[in-house]
């Protein structure tokens, strides 16, 4: 989810993963996250995340060690030198309500389980941008 200064939404996106662990859903969620926001033009991000592994890891304070994270860590990486400066803040998921729900949506339509007023749709597992 992109969020402008103000706190408008400015985007956002669900997709299915299949079966993934929850750091590479977050790390998957980051690449989308940054690629909207370099789509909508920005020039300064503001990372606010609930996944403590990956917000320190991307602010090279932790290494990145299993290898499963080391690509996508690099896309990451690479998208994000795209802007002239990226801000990564741990948050906790309590205050992150809006992209956990978004996750949970995919994850529904991933099992055929309808989201809440609306029909099944197919897919297998989620991230949020």
């Amino acid at each position: 989810m992109i969020r402008d200064s103000d706190g408008q939404v400015l985007a956002e996106r669900k997709e299915s993963l299949g079966v993934v662990t929850n750091n590479v859903a977050e790390y998957r969620g980051l690449i989308a996250g940054l690629a909207a926001a370099a789509e909508l033009g920005a020039s300064t991000v503001d990372v606010r995340m609930d996944s403590k592994l990956v917000v320190e890891q991307m602010s090279g304070r932790w290494k990145i060690k299993h290898p499963d994270m080391q690509p996508l860590a690099e896309q990451a990486k690479e998208l994000a030198a795209g802007f002239s400066r990226v801000r990564y803040e741990w948050i906790p998921r309590a205050q992150n309500s809006h992209a956990d729900r978004l996750a949970n949506e995919a994850m529904d339509a991933a099992t055929g389980k309808p989201a809440a007023g609306r029909p099944a749709t197919a897919g297998r597992a989620s991230r949020t941008a």
